[in-house]
């Protein structure tokens, strides 16, 4: 009792974790943004949005689809089973910490054969009843346990992560899709008022040319210009569709049983700040996700370490068997056994060193991921806070461009009223009005769709805290 008690003494004590500790790859990180210009930073985040992110866009009937995505978008369904069984997996490798107890019942009924073969029991009919209970325990004196346990609750964390980022990157999909959607019902609009101003220019042109004051042609382009405006207000009808069924995937219904009225695009531009870049690596769940990666394949070079090393192992029975029912679990019929048991492979003919090797060239790989993953997110963000700075002086100009055109038209029809230049004047001026009014709507959903993708690039709401906790 005393060897067994210095033996489970040095396991629970003295035993070590073999393998590297986990040790954070380094990641390039920039001071600041370089395309962030002119953004005003935000103090320790306390403008940053959290959580619902896309109240920003102040858009009632987007807040109303976006809530339907977690609990019924296939995809992030898919990420939640995953998660749990992950956690499952971290569980199940915490249970090697205890010993094993197994209830063990039997009876049996046997027949020896007669003659040498058979000897004292030689054609008779035995029955054997038998009742244990069996304990085992493998100490974990090198580590193998607790290094199994430390990769599976970082996958644990990173499938966690994983679930925030199919979240958000389901989100960002449907908030940049309705935007889009609005911004076709928009542009369906301003044709559908210029399909009003060109009918009115082609019943001026009829009159005039009932009159004589005007030629055939100036009749016909009219007719022309009305026609191929109404085609463009018939066409933006296809990606409409499209983009409403995609609305439908995403938040987990059938196309044909989703649809959203048109109407009018009623959305300001919000400020996002993109707080410090070192605080990217903690709000993007992606790269989470990646470093947590990178901790479990760390610890699993400790799991094949720790094959080099004796596997020691105590073991138990206690139980009772007899042949005759009434001798059962009486003092004569029990048994009991225990003792420990010491294991070392000597020749596996390299196995355990493929294996090694195998867990440090996973990770590797790892570190690579997540360094390219830091990578792609800066450049996300910086794609974007270029896309809304740009994007933004573009806006202003293009905005000239619609007031200057839409004062040319009305001195040009003044002017064909008055029969001093032809129709072909006004209806190149029309269509110059039509294209820059498309144009800086084009322009205004470009910039809503940027804001959204800038805010799935900073992580949204999401922080790594969520994962330290809720994953142990």
């Amino acid at each position: 009792m005393k060897r067994g008690a210095a033996i489970l003494a040095i396991a629970l004590f003295g035993g070590c974790a073999v393998g590297p500790d986990y040790v954070r790859p380094d990641a390039e990180v920039p001071q600041a943004y370089k395309e962030a210009g002119a953004w005003k930073l935000a103090q320790p985040q306390d403008e940053a949005s959290r959580g619902r992110w896309w109240e920003i866009f102040k858009d009632p009937q987007l807040d109303a689809l976006l809530e339907q995505v977690e609990i019924s978008n296939q995809n992030v369904l898919a990420s939640e089973a995953q998660f749990r069984r992950a956690r499952s997996l971290l569980a199940a490798s915490r249970a090697g910490y205890f010993p094993t107890v197994a209830a063990d019942a039997s009876i049996t009924r046997s027949r020896s054969p007669t003659g040498l073969v058979g000897g004292t029991t030689a054609g008779r009919i035995i029955t054997n009843r038998s009742a244990s209970l069996d304990a085992g325990w493998e100490l974990d004196l090198w580590g193998r346990v607790r290094r199994t346990v430390e990769s599976n609750e970082a996958n644990a964390q990173a499938s966690a992560a994983d679930l925030a980022a199919a979240r958000l990157s389901a989100q960002a999909a449907l908030a940049s899709n309705y935007f889009l959607l609005r911004v076709l019902d928009a542009q369906k609009q301003i044709l559908d008022e210029n399909v009003g101003a060109l009918q009115r220019s082609l019943d001026l042109t009829k009159n005039r040319y009932a009159a004589g004051v005007a030629a055939k042609v100036d009749l016909v382009q009219a007719e022309t210009q009305l026609k191929s405006t109404l085609a463009d207000a018939v066409d933006t009808g296809v990606q409409r569709a499209q983009l409403e069924h995609a609305i439908a995937v995403l938040i987990g219904k059938p196309p044909a049983a989703f649809s959203l009225p048109p109407t009018a695009l009623a959305v300001t531009m919000p400020a996002i700040p993109p707080a410090v870049p070192s605080a990217l690596l903690e709000r993007r769940p992606d790269i989470a996700a990646a470093e947590r990666t990178v901790a479990a394949a760390n610890a699993q070079i400790g799991v094949a370490k720790a094959a080099y090393f004796p596997a020691l192992s105590l073991s138990g029975s206690l139980g009772s068997r007899a042949a005759d029912a009434s001798q059962w679990f009486t003092a004569p019929s029990r048994f009991w056994s225990i003792g420990p048991a010491l294991s070392l492979p000597l020749f596996d003919a390299g196995l355990r060193r493929a294996q090694t090797d195998q867990a440090i060239a996973a990770y590797d790989a790892t570190v690579a991921e997540y360094r390219q993953a830091v990578l792609t997110g800066f450049q996300e963000v910086e794609d974007n806070l270029a896309a809304l700075r740009i994007l933004e002086e573009e806006a202003k100009v293009q905005e000239d461009a619609v007031r200057a055109a839409r004062e040319s038209v009305i001195l040009t029809t003044n002017q064909y009223k008055a029969g001093t230049v032809s129709f072909l004047n006004v209806a190149v001026v029309q269509a110059s009005q039509l294209n820059n009014e498309r144009t800086a709507m084009g322009i205004l959903g470009r910039r809503l769709v940027a804001a959204v993708t800038l805010v799935k690039a900073l992580g949204g709401g999401w922080s790594a805290a969520e994962i330290a906790a809720d994953n142990r």
